[in-house]
């Protein structure tokens, strides 16, 4: 289907070329995380600003290719605002999507990925994979200090 390839296409480099929740919180009380990909040299950099079981707020940084910078201003939207169950659900189930299981064989819970959907056609590309999860696995790092 061409058409929601090309649209796919576009949600990315629109994410790409106009990342949201760009920058830093101040630590404390916000956490941060890095997280780097020595296979291609993505960097990322994960705040997130946590109260209640809510994170309140994210930002977020670093360089890299399209597919990591944009799949960390897609996330950044997607867990803004969210309960931390909640944002545990998007993250495995955008792993789902990307064919990572998490904890054995459990299949994860579908949840609602929004622009994250965009990245499905990653999975045709193994090597990428890795790019599409960097800033999730650097949240959870974030999320657990």
């Amino acid at each position: 289907m061409p058409g929601l390839e090309d649209l796919y296409r576009e949600i990315v480099l629109d994410h790409y070329r106009n990342p949201r929740n760009r920058g830093e919180l101040p630590c404390p009380p916000a956490r941060r995380a890095e997280g780097f990909n020595p296979l291609c040299g993505d960097e990322v950099v994960v705040y997130a600003d946590v109260a209640g079981g809510v994170v309140r707020d994210v930002r977020v940084g670093g360089q890299g290719c399209s597919i990591s910078q944009s799949t960390a201003s897609m996330m950044s939207v997607a867990v803004k605002g969210r309960s931390l169950a909640e944002v545990e659900k998007l993250e495995r189930s955008f792993k789902a999507m990307m064919s990572i299981v998490t904890d054995g064989d459990e299949v994860a819970p579908p949840a609602d990925l929004g622009d994250l959907e965009a990245l499905r056609g990653v999975v045709k590309f193994p090597v990428r994979i890795k790019c599409a999860t960097l800033c999730w696995n650097t949240l959870s790092e974030s999320l657990r200090d």
